[in-house]
């Protein structure tokens, strides 16, 4: 499939001033004049040549041929979970069902685990750092904080506390869309709530300094007319000033909060789903429009720090960075769903098996993890 280590090279500088910025207010002076492109990016709207991976982790694991591929969830770098939870296309049985694994080194090795309701109407698994939680309909959800040793069952569809607690100290309260904050038990409703119309996303920075130290709540949102709002607090939600968002160009649909290695991006996804998102950063208090000229068309973008957006489309990957848009040599399509994880770790997901991304930036070394049945 694929064979060797994939590197930036030399044909992006950028990343080399980029990655040095420091964290918090990140103004910059333009590394080079808007006329001049990065040395080693191709042409406008030609793809680069994707590098093969430096390692093919493939593990033959002792499930029947009839299973559907596995659901693959990775927390960090080193764990990771397979759900095996359908035979052709049917929800498990008694003569199909639902089979666990786990592993602990980045997928070189894989290790059955027991599953606490393997017989179910549908079977999801979801996964956080210290959490893995289980959906089994009817049966409601089971929840390990240990690796899937031992389970907790708690019926019925909310969120279990254990769940609950992985999403973070503010959160949005889903039956009345005000901000909470989660107290160890339950999401408690905040006295002041952000001032705005429209709420889509909440985070708290955190680590902004390497320390462990809680920076900024940040929430925002888009209306329904089109406009999109943003609050800051920067007391842990006690007080919040709104921040206006410069408008984009072209409309947005969804507003998200982005957070990565303490950059704080919002991501604005058009109407569509599909076309090209629209981009700001954080710089000191003020939203600053992050512009991505040569960009494709469509594209997903995931902020990964060092100031820049990693994107997935049909031209392959690429980052925006300094205002353009550079195609990256990085082994993904746009079948690909990329996430950055708790701990750096790029994940790229897709039907075809999982590609990890380890390095700093835009400098990644990636390895397949392909599971494989009798």
């Amino acid at each position: 499939m694929f064979a060797c280590r994939t590197r930036w090279l030399a044909m992006f500088a950028l990343v080399v001033i980029l990655s040095g910025c420091s964290i918090g207010d990140v103004r910059r002076t333009p590394s080079a004049p808007p006329s001049s492109a990065p040395p080693s990016s191709a042409a406008p709207g030609q793809p680069s040549s994707p590098e093969p991976v430096a390692e093919i982790r493939r593990t033959r694991l002792a499930v029947p041929e009839r299973y559907d591929q596995p659901y693959v969830e990775f927390v960090d770098g080193e764990q990771g979970y397979a759900l095996f939870g359908a035979c052709d296309g049917q929800p498990p049985g008694p003569e199909c069902r639902a089979l666990l694994f786990a592993t602990r080194d980045g997928g070189r090795s894989w290790q059955r685990l027991r599953h606490p309701k393997p017989v179910a109407d549908n079977q999801q698994l979801y996964a956080a750092p210290g959490m893995l939680a289980l959906w089994t309909e009817p049966h409601g959800w089971w929840t390990s904080t240990d690796g899937g040793q031992t389970f907790r069952h708690s019926p019925g569809e909310a969120a279990p506390v254990e769940w609950q607690a992985t999403r973070g100290r503010f959160q949005i309260i889903e039956d009345t869309g005000r901000v909470g904050r989660w107290d160890g038990r339950a999401l408690r409703p905040l006295p002041a709530q952000p001032p705005l119309p429209a709420l889509t996303t909440v985070v708290e920075v955190v680590n902004a300094d390497g320390t462990g130290h809680r920076g900024p709540v940040v929430a925002a949102g888009a209306s329904e007319d089109g406009r999109l709002h943003a609050a800051i607090s920067w007391d842990e939600g006690r007080r919040w000033q709104k921040t206006p968002v410069p408008a984009p160009d072209g409309e947005v649909g969804v507003l998200w909060v982005e957070v990565a290695a303490a950059e704080v991006w919002l991501v604005g996804e058009r109407p569509d789903r599909i076309s090209f998102p629209a981009l700001w950063r954080l710089e000191g208090r003020e939203w600053k429009v992050v512009s991505a000229e040569g960009h494709p068309d469509a594209g997903r973008a995931v902020p990964i720090g060092g100031g820049l957006a990693a994107v997935v489309s049909r031209r392959g990957a690429g980052a925006v960075a300094d205002g353009r848009y550079v195609d990256l040599p990085w082994p993904l399509t746009s079948d690909h769903y990329l996430r950055l994880l708790p701990d750096g770790t790029l994940f790229a997901g897709a039907s075809e098996g999982v590609l990890l991304g380890t390095g700093h930036v835009a400098d990644r070394t990636w390895a397949a993890v392909i599971l494989e049945t009798d």
